[in-house]
């Protein structure tokens, strides 16, 4: 079957159909099992053969199959019928994410700096997450899976990383390829690490592997109640390191799902340093997070901090929640141009050294 003929197959616009179910309902930060149930169904459409998959929709019998409920059979069942203003329409309406005051920032944002992949506790591969942020008009994607000791996370050491690299460039070369083509910039994946601040305040990658990455994001997922003076040694010496681009959601906390509270440290002197060290001080705009808090924003904002507004995306739908950071820079008045991914991809190198 040819490219385009497969393409019009009930069994692909099925699958399609559920492709973007998943992606809304990612954005919206759906329960796990809900994101869990679409998957399930997506694989049983792939192993149905086309032929009985056409029958159980003409005969309205689709959930009778193991794996098939109500919400995913009604995705099925129009996208093999070409109906629309269905359940997947509804969904698409009710998971929209859009920024309010900050919605001029928003069109301004010309990549995100933080994300993850399958590489380690993402849920699509590099290659979707790319092209999802292409199809929102980003202009590149900083891929920052996790350091080794995060192995919950199955964190990346060194060799995984360079493995990573290789992807990275095949995705690149056909970027550019198709850039060439079509006469225009390419789209780029640029190479990052969210690696561990330990609890001395080290990375939990050598600076030899750190220093051949495009973006380093240090961030701390351990012992977060640490007490106060020594976290804040510890974020200082971490955010001084030369090779650190930026500080991840610096508290923390989490303010929905499994409450957190957040680290406590002299954000003030963690801010002076990030300052000082030309470290950028990361909006985080996961829904459970929005790190920093309010005040601590106002506080790096005195300390002269630059800052990126960041996804922290697990999965492509989740590329979407930059709106929200855009909306709080905007109530904080940031200017533009000390929010670095505003800037192109060289500009952002430049600027990060």
């Amino acid at each position: 079957m040819g490219q385009d003929q497969g393409r019009s197959s009930p069994r692909w616009r099925a699958l399609n159909a559920l492709q973007q179910a998943l992606y809304y309902l990612d954005r919206s930060a759906a329960p796990g099992q809900k994101v869990r149930a679409f998957m399930r169904a997506a694989q049983v459409i792939s192993a149905l053969d086309e032929a009985e998959l056409d029958r159980l929709v003409a005969a309205g019998t689709i959930t009778s199959l193991p794996g098939i409920g109500s919400s995913t059979g009604a995705v099925v069942a129009d996208a093999v019928a070409g109906r629309s203003g269905g359940y997947l329409d509804r969904l698409d309406q009710t998971t929209r994410v859009e920024a309010a005051e900050g919605a001029e920032l928003r069109r301004r944002l010309r990549g995100d700096c933080h994300s993850h992949s399958t590489w380690s506790d993402g849920s699509a591969p590099v290659g979707l997450m790319a092209r999802s942020a292409q199809s929102l008009g980003h202009d590149y994607l900083v891929v920052t899976d996790h350091s080794p000791r995060l192995t919950i996370a199955h964190g990346l050491s060194a060799e995984r990383l360079g493995e990573q690299r290789r992807e990275i460039d095949e995705l690149n070369a056909r970027f550019d390829s198709e850039a060439s083509a079509r006469g225009h910039a390419a789209f780029r994946v640029l190479r990052g690490s969210e690696v561990d601040i330990l609890i001395d305040g080290t990375l939990d990658l050598d600076d030899s592997v750190l220093g051949e990455l495009d973006v380093v994001v240090a961030s701390v997922h351990s012992k977060l109640r640490m007490p106060h003076d020594e976290m804040t040694a510890r974020l200082i010496k971490a955010v001084s390191n030369p090779h650190v681009d930026i500080l991840g959601h610096c508290t923390g906390r989490q303010i929905s799902g499994t409450p957190r509270a957040p680290s406590t440290f002299d954000a003030a002197a963690v801010f002076r340093a990030c300052a000082e060290h030309n470290t950028a001080v990361e909006l985080n705009c996961r829904p459970e997070r929005q790190d920093p808090p309010d005040e601590l924003l106002s506080l790096a904002l005195d300390a002269g901090c630059r800052f990126v507004i960041d996804t922290d995306a697990h999965a492509p739908g989740q590329l979407e929640w930059l709106a929200s950071g855009c909306d709080k820079a905007a109530r904080h008045a940031i200017d533009p141009t000390r929010i670095l991914n505003t800037y192109g991809v060289e500009e952002l190198l430049a600027s990060l050294g």
